[in-house]
Order: structure tokens, then C-alpha cells, then sequence
């Protein structure tokens, strides 16, 4: 993968790395990282000569049919590890397992602390339990790294990438070996987390916001959904008001209707003393004797 795949990216768009002097030769660690897009996980070891290892969804490995089976064998060349997300506790102690195998061996592990990708761009609060209790347990230091616009190369509904040049930040080892043992700790797994994150936003130069993303992509959706009910009624709305202004024009105005006079009304002629014909009648002779 890294000759093929690697390479392409790296011909194509031509990252820029910042410390990789960071990232150690020999012996596991942990690459904490920021996730702004899908691509994520193919430019960080495109630059690394180590392999690295993420986890993913088991649901990439054992789709069915020819597609499926290539999507494994792209997963499982690319490094990835499937990460059964049914169990009782779900993905979290699915990933800390794999990430403790990981590192068990002296390998690289690759994770991204906000639990999934960033829905605007914004970097938004870690998630304590992976990534605090697999650093904990292995004693591994953590890498901070910072992705930089690779969520501008293929924005969510576009096809065809742009070509641009991506960046990738690597920090300082982080040492959290303070804590050893009380990676059950809740408190502990906050303050590593954040303290992480806080390394991983002076890296990227992000917005930070004090959410989880899970929750600000509830929030999106929710707000696109309403605007979309809300253009529905202003559409149905609309369509309404012509049928009405139809049936108004359809009545008949009170000006063009004839004048109807109740029976046993006399005619203006008559009330003036003149019949139907115009000709003076009795009342009018009345009238003029008078």
C-alpha cells in the first residue's frame, strides 16, 4: 500500500510534513490525531516510513460480493483493523483490545480522539475512554499530529478530489506515565484526553469547540431537517395562495351585480310621480294643481 497507494498520494498532492523527527524509528507509540476527512488515514502513513495502524468498522471487511471484497482487501492492505462495534460495551473497548495489540507488538497506532470525523472543520472535544486507557495500560507515549485541509480535497457530494497540497503537523511525544494505573480513572482520562487535544489544537490552529462531534452533526442535521420541513410549508404555501386568489376572482363583485328591488317596490319613475313610460301620472297632475 505504501508503494502504490502511498506513493500515488504523495506524487499527486505532494504533502508537506512538519516533525517527523517526532515520530520515533523503532518501538510503539500512539499517533493521536485530529480527522477532518476519509483520507486521513492514507496521507499520515504515506509519510511515514513506519506502518501504522487504525482501526475500522467491521462492517468494511465482510461486506458481500466482488465490492466487498475488495473494500476488505483495500482495508487489511491499508492497515486497518476490523472493530466489532455489537459487543455490550461497543467500539470502545473493541478499539482499546486492538490498540493494546498494537503497541503489544511495537507497533505504530493511529487513532482520532474525537470519535469521528469533524463535521465543519471545527476541532471538537476527545473522547476520554479509548485513547486515555490504551495510553495508560501500554505506557506508549502519545504523538500529537495535526491534518491540515485534507477535508478541502473532497468535501462531502463531491466526486472528483481537488488537487491541492495537504498538511500534516507532528508534535512532541506526550509522557503520561504520571498516571500509571489509574487509567479507570474518569478524571484521569479527562485530563489526559484534554491535554492531548489541547497539544493537537496548537498543531492545526482549529476552532475549538467544547462539544462532541457526534453531537454537533445531531445538531446539523436537525437544523437542515427543519429548514427543509420549513421550505416544504412555504412551498405548500404557495401553491395554496393561487387556488385562493382563483376562487375570489371567480365570485361576483357586489358592483357588476344588478339591483334587485324588493316586490311591491315602486320604480324611480313612479316614486317621482311619472309612470313606467315617463309620462306624468296622477300624482304628478296632484302635483302641479297644487
Amino acid at each position: 500500500m505504501k508503494l502504490s497507494v502511498g506513493s500515488s498520494l504523495k506524487l499527486v498532492f505532494r504533502p508537506w510534513v512538519e516533525g517527523l523527527e517526532n515520530v520515533p524509528a523503532t518501538g510503539p507509540a500512539i499517533l493521536a490525531s485530529n480527522h477532518l476527512s476519509f483520507s486521513d488515514s492514507f496521507f499520515l502513513p504515506a509519510v511515514l516510513d513506519r506502518k501504522v495502524t487504525f482501526i475500522a468498522k467491521a462492517e468494511y471487511f465482510t461486506a458481500p460480493g466482488v465490492k466487498g471484497k475488495l473494500t476488505a482487501a483495500f482495508f487489511k492492505g491499508a492497515g486497518q483493523l476490523p472493530v466489532d462495534r455489537s459487543g455490550v460495551r461497543g467500539a470502545g473497548e473493541a478499539a482499546i483490545r486492538s490498540g493494546l495489540s498494537v503497541l503489544e507488538k511495537g507497533e505504530l497506532f493511529g487513532i482520532y480522539p474525537e470519535g469521528t470525523r469533524s463535521p465543519d472543520g471545527r476541532l471538537y472535544r476527545g473522547k476520554p475512554g479509548g485513547l486515555s486507557r490504551v495510553a495508560l495500560r501500554s505506557g506508549a507515549p502519545v504523538i500529537p499530529v495535526a491534518m491540515i485541509d485534507t477535508e478541502k480535497i473532497q468535501p462531502p457530494g463531491q466526486i472528483r478530489p481537488k488537487i491541492m497540497r495537504p498538511g500534516i503537523r507532528i508534535g512532541r511525544p506526550l509522557d503520561f506515565s504520571r498516571y500509571q494505573g489509574m487509567e479507570n480513572d474518569r478524571f484521569i482520562q479527562r485530563s489526559v484526553t484534554d491535554e492531548v487535544m489541547y497539544e493537537i489544537w496548537k498543531l492545526s490552529g482549529q476552532e475549538y469547540v467544547d462539544i462532541y462531534a457526534t453531537a454537533a452533526k445531531r445538531q446539523i442535521a436537525d437544523a437542515a431537517k427543519a429548514a427543509a420541513e420549513a421550505q416544504k410549508a412555504q412551498a405548500a404555501e404557495q401553491t395554496r395562495k393561487p387556488e385562493s386568489a382563483q376562487a375570489a376572482g371567480t365570485a361576483e363583485p357586489a358592483a357588476d351585480r344588478p339591483e334587485r328591488k324588493p316586490e311591491g317596490t315602486p320604480a324611480a319613475g313612479e316614486r317621482a310621480g311619472r309612470d313606467p313610460q315617463g309620462e306624468p301620472g296622477k300624482h304628478g297632475e296632484r302635483r302641479n294643481a297644487a
